[in-house]
């Protein structure tokens, strides 16, 4: 069993169509991970059917019962986050600005204050329309910790892989470099860089990479509309080199990409047999990789 994930430095890169199009040609071959848990959208070109679904729970949050609660004020003054506030001699927990610090129960003397866990979230295991898993997730609103919500996508697509017997994980990780993409590269085999030939486009290729060789991890590159500006796309291509990135491929800017998705299709399900071959092309590089042999 090989994990790929797929990243980007910024949104906007294709990332999702890419990731999803590798999806329907891995098929039965693969358990695919959406890890993007703030803004998951996996699912919408995928058209899962859950099969199972369960809360999240991760963080502290503080409760006060008011049946103990003597309005002593302590828990206000002690709170640094300003979560606790006062109504008609009420004393109530805003769930937004709670940090779960803890301090509060602490300092109560009538230990009217308890620390619960917090929802934050709900993850799911579903069957996709290409008949293959994907374990997908979605985070609460204004709800943090979701490094842990992306782990714990990763681990049951794992546990279905080894089950399976599957040969190849696919992560879907979120943009940028935050906590849920240091979560996503946690224990890949192979990532998948995707990128667009624009002046942010290259900043942020250069930031994610530099976190992917924190982890020591291959990495190759996917060049999305590499036609809208051959100059900065000649610039990815030398950076490519001068780092050792494999460079993998180059996808034409294409409209039947929207098209398709209006449709709620991937790219190789749309009548574009040009498309379609580049994308072979890609998942066959990729696969073929001696860090995925």
């Amino acid at each position: 069993m090989k994990e790929i994930v797929v990243i980007s430095g910024k949104g906007g890169t294709g990332k999702t169509s890419v990731t999803a199009s590798l999806a329907v040609l891995a098929n039965k071959d693969a358990v695919i991970a959406d890890c993007d848990v703030d803004a998951a959208d996996m699912h919408l070109l995928t058209k899962p059917e859950v099969q199972k679904s369960e809360s999240f729970f991760s963080g502290l949050l503080a409760q006060i019962k008011s049946d103990l609660c003597i309005n002593c004020g302590l828990c206000v003054e002690t709170c640094r986050f300003n979560a606790i506030s006062v109504k008609n001699d009420k004393y109530s927990v805003a769930p937004l600005n709670c940090e779960g610090c803890g301090y509060c129960e602490k300092v109560c003397p009538q230990k009217a204050i308890v620390m619960h866990e917090q929802n934050i979230g709900n993850w799911f295991i579903s069957k996709t329309k290409m008949s293959n898993i994907l374990v997908h997730a979605k985070l609460g609103i204004g709800a943090e910790n979701s490094g842990k919500l992306v782990a714990k996508v990763k681990n049951e697509a794992k546990k279905i892989a080894q089950e399976q017997n599957l040969k190849y994980i696919i992560v879907d990780g979120s943009p940028g470099i935050g906590c849920p993409v240091v979560s996503s590269l946690s224990g890949a085999n192979y990532v998948v860089l995707v990128t667009e030939p624009s002046i942010s486009g290259l900043h942020d290729l250069k930031r994610v990479y530099e976190l992917v060789k924190k982890f020591q991890i291959k990495a190759g590159c996917i060049i999305n509309k590499h036609d809208i500006n051959p100059e900065i796309t000649n610039n990815i291509l030398n950076y490519l080199d001068s780092e050792g990135i494999d460079y993998i491929n180059s996808l034409p800017y294409n409209e039947n990409f929207t098209k398709a998705m209006l449709q709620g299709k991937t790219i190789v399900e749309y009548n574009d047999p040009e498309m379609k071959e580049l994308i072979y092309n890609t998942w066959g590089k990729i696969t073929s990789t001696e860090h995925l042999k």
